[in-house]
């Protein structure tokens, strides 16, 4: 007899309470309830965040754990609080807002991946790519038939199989991104390598899982899994043919440097809610359409840039821990047991690290890359992160993965992802590798015909006309080959900078992830540049820096190293205003600028912007400037007197030296101000007199350059005669100088860092439209003032060191 009974299902959450006052439990609604789970999420993935952070740990690490916290592998256990705070029936209501915030993510990573730089991969990171996806799918396959026989019974074959093989053969476009980025790998040559097998390696990854997907979701019938494959390349191309056309035409509507119309980036983010529901209406998975529209997207011109900026934060920060929540929700460690179960674990953490290690450095030595590179690729390769939960999640939805595998593939994601940054760490210092021996790490030098290196930085376009009219001064006679320099992009990392924002940025400035040829079209920083290169004799190589603003000096000293650079120029941490005045632009580009010249490999210059040459690059023949060099003594003064020099050899440029002698009727002992009194030779006022002496005969041959001596007796009569000299383009001086006469302005200055007459130059009271370039020569070790001014802080006193 059939029974009657009926089960009860709980009636649905309704969206807001009337409140506690009247009676109602606010976790028993779904608003409230939902507002409890995000910040919960956040508050605790970035906890974990933060204490991770001195292991190097990216934040999907942080996230992965807080997701498996909160689920009933540790917290969960605890029955009231699950059903308080994650009771089944919120579980609809939280796994939808988890999948919204994911499909914008995946149509950021989208995003990240160009298909024209695709098409230019090398034959190198092509072949590293392949053998990262085959070797670990074949062997993702094997440890299938192994699971499927012992804690996987019952499940369908074929999707099974494509499912292992694809979650062990996945590379994390995203979180290796970030972890390059952190290690400061992202533009070198392994970075770049990385990036470039990862993106080939993300986008078979995606074939393939469309391919488990559409197997998974057959039920009996083959036919019904091809029509969903076949819609699904339908649509695919449709796009490819379409969205092209449709999206070039709102780029041409967003000019380079104005805002992006509102209406485009809506329009833009409700094409990626159509595509998802396309794609699963189609029988995929919404994450694809969204993942399509994102790889279409034009990269050029601002507006994938205002697309990330637009939806980075609101998904990456908020919607996106309630995935890992999600998938910890259905990770239960505890059904992880037994010998046999641990024993399949640690299988498949083997399986999954000797498959994409041993595939990529094999292949690596076959390319003729080093061993350290090879195995430190391997590694790299080998991360996991946000991309492997997602293969997880499906085939756990789909029915495909039980509890006990999902647990098991889960934690070896974790594994992989966590030992990537300690092992890299390890094998793979390329700061220590880059530490060589060599001679010319100053301006100054017997041999004037050797090849100039300049290390030349900037954090925005308002440096570049300056920075370059510079670089014009100092090519001296413009024999080819002469001057050869660095322009590095300084940008800070931060915690939102997303994996588009450093690839395409990076590549932008001249060093681009996928070969060495670059559209010199697509940034005006590298189109700048290449102008210049054409029209001079000069040899530019854009480059870029993305560090913390805690580590930028790292990056900038160990570039000037491993460039052999002789000098390094750094930019002013303040801008000029309109009325003429200098206001700080970042309080941290002043803390960079301290570091580099306390651990500079070779001479550093701090260039004041005053706009030398206007607003734009000046031909070489329209250069006419006056430069002024003052000379008190020193090896900082006599760095700044030999760029002097060098800049006068130029055509277009007149050099006037004015050297400072105290007066004989100046009564007390000499005061110096010692700019490094252990390691500073004996014989310091015979350097000076040696180098000027040459510098004298070189003025009696050459009529553009001017050399005079005044005598001064005190620092009111050195200051008439400085704003009496300095009337010219360009000032250079030394940071710090020795001499009774600079001694008076030994005291709290504003600016430490630039020394006493810089801060004279500088100061409010002292009216000048020239540029100023503070040079340090450099030591092998600062010792004395030069090193206590970099300790001190300044005052915004004004007319203090006037």
């Amino acid at each position: 007899m059939a029974s009657n009974a009926t089960v009860s299902c709980p009636p649905p959450m309704k969206a807001t309470s009337n409140g506690v006052f009247q009676g109602d439990n606010p976790l028993h609604f779904a608003l409230p309830l939902v507002i409890v789970q995000v910040c919960l999420v956040v508050a605790l993935t970035r906890l974990l965040a933060y204490l991770l952070r001195p292991l190097r740990q990216p934040r999907v690490i942080a996230e992965v754990i807080g997701g498996i916290l909160l689920g009933p592998s540790a917290i969960g256990r605890n029955e009231k609080y699950l059903h308080a705070i994650f009771p089944t029936r919120s579980l609809t209501v939280l796994d939808t807002l988890a999948n919204l915030g994911l499909l914008f993510f995946l149509f950021l990573v989208g995003l990240e991946l160009d298909p024209k730089a695709l098409q230019r991969t090398g034959k190198k990171a092509l072949s590293i790519a392949l053998a990262g996806i085959s070797v670990p799918f074949v062997l993702g396959i094997g440890t299938s038939i192994v699971l499927r026989a012992t804690v996987s019974k019952g499940v369908s074959q074929g999707p099974f199989l494509v499912f292992m093989g694809v979650a062990l053969s996945i590379t994390a476009f995203p979180v290796l991104a970030r972890i390059l980025a952190e290690l400061k790998l992202l533009t070198t040559d392994v970075g770049r390598m990385a990036m470039s097998a990862a993106a080939v390696n993300d986008v078979a990854a995606w074939i393939l899982l469309a391919l488990a997907i559409a197997l998974s979701g057959t039920g009996h019938s083959i036919i019904v899994a091809l029509w969903v494959f076949l819609s699904g390349g339908a649509f695919v191309l449709l796009c490819i043919f379409m969205g092209p056309h449709v999206f070039k035409q709102i780029i041409r509507r967003c000019p380079e440097g104005e805002p992006v119309d509102e209406i485009y980036i809506c329009a833009t983010l409700a094409v990626v809610l159509a595509a998802g529901f396309v794609t699963d209406t189609i029988g995929i998975h919404a994450l694809f359409g969204a993942f399509v529209v994102g790889v279409i997207v034009p990269k050029e011109g601002p507006f994938a840039g205002a697309l990330v900026e637009k939806v980075e934060d609101l998904v990456s920060g908020l919607f996106l821990p309630l995935y890992f929540v999600s998938s910890g929700l259905k990770t239960n460690v505890a059904t992880i047991q037994g010998a046999q179960s641990w024993g399949l674990l640690v299988l498949v953490i083997i399986t999954a690290c000797s498959g994409k290690i041993v595939g990529t450095v094999i292949v690596s030595l076959c390319c003729k890359v080093p061993f350290k590179e090879a195995l430190t690729l391997g590694f790299l390769m080998n991360t996991k992160g946000l991309v492997e939960l997602i293969v997880l999640n499906i085939g756990k939805d789909r029915g495909v993965l039980n509890d006990q595998t999902f647990a098991i593939m889960v934690l070896m994601a974790l594994f992989t992802t966590f030992i990537t940054t300690p092992t890299v760490i390890a094998i793979y210092k390329p700061a220590q590798m880059a530490i060589s021996e060599y001679k010319h790490r100053t301006i100054q030098r017997k041999k004037t015909s050797s090849q100039l290196r300049i290390l030349a930085c900037f954090f925005s376009t308002r440096n570049i006309p300056t920075m370059i009219n510079l670089i014009e001064t100092s090519r001296g006679k413009g024999k080819k080959g002469g001057l050869r320099v660095y322009a590095m992009h300084l940008m800070e990392l931060s915690e939102r900078s997303s994996a588009i924002l450093m690839v395409h940025k990076a590549r932008r400035n001249g060093m681009p992830f996928w070969n060495k040829s670059h559209d010199s079209n697509s940034n005006q920083i590298v189109v700048a540049f290449e102008t210049f290169q054409h029209l001079s004799q000069v040899s530019i190589q854009p480059t870029t820096a993305i560090s913390p603003m805690s580590s930028m000096h790292e990056d900038i000293c160990s570039s000037a190293e491993r460039k052999r650079a002789a000098l390094i120029i750094l930019p002013f941490h303040k801008h000029q205003r309109l009325d003429g005045r200098l206001e700080t632009t970042r309080i941290d580009f002043r803390n960079v600028n301290r570091r580099v010249l306390e651990h500079a490999p070779c001479s550093v210059a701090i260039l004041v912007d005053r706009g030398l040459g206007g607003t734009s690059h000046v031909a070489a023949s329209n250069v006419n400037y006056t430069i002024t060099v003052f000379f008190f003594g020193g090896c900082d003064d006599r760095e700044a007197l030999s760029h002097g020099a060098l800049m006068a050899e130029h055509p277009g440029i007149s050099l006037n030296v004015v050297r400072f002698i105290v007066h004989p009727k100046v009564v007390g002992e000499s005061v110096k101000l010692d700019i490094d009194n252990q390691n500073r030779p004996a014989d310091s006022r015979s350097d000076d007199d040696e180098l000027l002496a040459e510098f004298k005969d070189k003025a009696s041959e050459d009529n553009s350059i001017k050399f005079e001596e005044i005598t001064i007796s005190d620092q009111s009569e050195t200051t008439n005669a400085i704003r009496m000299f300095s009337r010219c383009n360009l000032i250079l001086v030394g940071r710090m100088p020795e001499g009774q006469l600079v001694a008076a302005f030994n005291k709290k200055c504003e600016c430490p860092e630039l020394g006493p007459v810089g801060n004279l130059l500088i100061s409010p009271g002292f009216t000048t439209s020239a540029s100023v370039l503070v040079v340090q020569q450099y030591r092998s070790k600062l010792t004395g003032d030069s090193l206590k001014s970099l300790k001190e802080e300044g005052t915004t006193t004004e007319g203090e060191s006037d």
